[in-house]
């Protein structure tokens, strides 16, 4: 079980599986939402995320088509997305957000078309 929550620790989750499918996104989304030059996710089953604190300060943005983005709306963490149509039971969590260190062993960079200039 990983432990996670965000910047105000007002909503705190566990992972109760190991995240798969460690993305880095440059897409310009993921730019905008994380106020960074890209952002890193794993992902877990939908049933593998327990919200334990703070459930009612999730809120959801629809950015594309059927993908909701999950922040707090105390402080405005990037937490989670979900709704991918080919992976509808998955939900991504992203990885800055785990209190504990997790060791990434393996990163796919994708959307490298819109990575900002300034990144080697």
């Amino acid at each position: 079980m990983i432990k996670g929550s965000c910047l105000c620790a007002a909503i705190e989750f566990t992972l109760l599986s190991q995240p798969k499918a460690i993305t880095a996104c440059h897409c310009r989304m993921c730019q905008k939402q994380h106020g960074a030059a890209f952002a890193v996710y794993g992902s877990v089953l939908i049933t593998q995320l327990s919200i334990n604190k703070g459930a009612q300060l999730l809120v959801s943005y629809n950015s594309s088509g059927t993908v909701q983005r999950q922040f707090c709306q105390k402080c405005g963490s990037s937490l989670f997305w979900s709704g991918s149509e080919h992976y509808s039971d998955w939900v991504s969590v992203a990885l800055t957000a785990l209190d504990e260190p997790y060791e990434v062993k393996k990163v796919k960079h994708i959307h490298r078309e819109s990575r900002v200039c300034w990144l080697e």
